[in-house]
């Protein structure tokens, strides 16, 4: 079942990488339980990648008590974007994400970015966060 239909909202951006996930939602107003999503997420995830993978690397003690998989981390963190310009810091940092973990060499490269669909919307030029690169690379390296 889609979490979404039980507990309803919007993915306005995400930034997927291999070992953390950033996500910004809308929830229905006055409904600020992003705890009961993530918990339905994380709990349909684990079950589908347990049944396709397996259970991976050994589970602590507490982890098999409380019937948890080593695969997510067991608190996240949350913020309520206040106006627009927290929503865009938030934006260029989820996308600007995998260069900053040297996964990529430009944003436009990695996949798992909402970035592509602000690009198409152009909020974002193709080549947005080259500029960026090449400051902190010149202030690094001294070019």
């Amino acid at each position: 079942m889609d979490v979404r239909k039980r507990f309803p909202f919007t993915t306005d951006a995400v930034c997927l990488l291999s070992e953390h996930i950033h996500c910004i939602w809308t929830l229905p107003d006055g409904d600020l339980n992003y705890s009961v999503r993530w918990k339905e997420i994380k709990r349909l995830f684990t079950k589908s990648y347990l049944e396709r993978i397996g259970p991976g690397e050994t589970r602590s003690e507490s982890r098999v008590k409380r019937g948890e998989a080593t695969i997510w981390q067991r608190r996240f963190w949350e913020h309520t974007i206040r106006d627009q310009t927290d929503l865009n810091r938030h934006l260029d940092y989820f996308h600007y994400n995998p260069v900053k973990h040297e996964l990529v060499q430009t944003v436009s490269d990695w996949p798992g970015l909402s970035f592509h669909r602000y690009v198409k919307m152009v909020y974002y030029e193709t080549n947005w966060g080259e500029a960026v690169r090449q400051e902190v690379k010149e202030m690094v390296c001294g070019e």
